[in-house]
């Protein structure tokens, strides 16, 4: 039986200050959307960014970073190329990896590209509802990077998909899912404005891979770290919210409230619920 302290939400703080102690090397191969973006919340967090997509370079860095991210917003040949050498270069050094398969489904090339990139075993998948149904083989995809489907929707398909890859799979939407294909969490809070600021959900990807790099060797397992980036995530969207009249005010104060929120803030805060062990008869109904 897995040890309860690992799903613990009271062990986010934790997690939180073993972040900042250890400043993760956190290997980004993400689109060109959001690179900038995506740096400065790994910054802000406490981590330690690194942009590496070239051919014969992004095996090499994935196997002394700290976490690795594959975003597949912006594929291009020389990063398809760079994300899979990554890939498995993470695999066989331990280094733990996050695929965002951004926007896949209706277009082919990522869409492909992803489910070799799944094949590899991820540890943590991150998408919205309409990308992890497609990357299951249950969905056709969203529209462009939105979501089609509804969070509780793709519950099943996620539950699936993470059993069969050994992978923790986050389902992001109004309140996320998380799941390890046994337990279940879920975490409320944030921000619509995150859906009108570019890189939110990118950004989030990349926390996540800092969090499992900040986890790695300690008591702490792949499920708590993906929870506690995301419960994180949802406690700064919440403050840079507050009093935001828009997206613009709301993207600058998103990277201030990562860089000041701190493990007693999120003490004792209820964004986290955890769900237990999942009826695997819904998991059945995707096969």
């Amino acid at each position: 039986m897995r040890d309860r302290l690992s799903i613990d939400p009271a062990r986010t703080p934790e997690l939180l200050q073993r972040l900042r102690d250890t400043t993760p090397l956190t290997h980004c191969i993400t689109n060109a959307v959001v690179t900038n973006f995506t740096a400065n919340a790994l910054l802000a967090i406490g981590a330690a960014p690194a942009m590496v997509d070239l051919p014969g370079e992004a095996g090499l860095f994935a196997g002394i970073a700290g976490g690795l991210l594959v975003n597949l917003g912006t594929p291009h040949r020389e990063q398809r190329d760079a994300a899979l050498e990554a890939a498995r270069a993470a695999s066989e050094a331990g280094t733990p990896w996050v695929l965002d398969p951004v926007a896949i489904g209706v277009l082919p090339v990522r869409t492909s590209l992803a489910h070799d990139l799944a094949e590899l075993r991820p540890t943590a998948i991150r998408g919205n509802a309409s990308e992890v149904l497609a990357l299951a083989g249950t969905g056709s995809g969203g529209r462009g990077v939105d979501a089609a489907d509804t969070t509780d929707a793709a519950e099943p398909a996620a539950v699936d998909l993470a059993r069969r890859l050994g992978s923790v799979v986050a389902v992001s939407g109004a309140v996320d899912l998380i799941t390890d294909g046994d337990r279940v969490a879920r975490v409320a809070g944030g921000s619509a404005l995150l859906t009108r600021v570019t890189g939110g959900g990118c950004a989030l990807g990349a926390l996540t891979a800092a969090f499992l790099g900040a986890a790695r060797g300690s008591e702490h397992d792949a499920f708590a770290a993906v929870v506690a980036a995301h419960d994180v995530y949802s406690a700064a969207a919440e403050v840079a919210a507050s009093g935001s009249p828009g997206p613009g005010t709301f993207a600058v104060r998103l990277l201030d409230a990562l860089h000041a929120v701190a493990p007693a803030d999120l003490a004792g805060r209820d964004r986290v619920r955890l769900g237990g062990t999942h009826d695997p008869r819904l998991a059945e109904a995707v096969r």
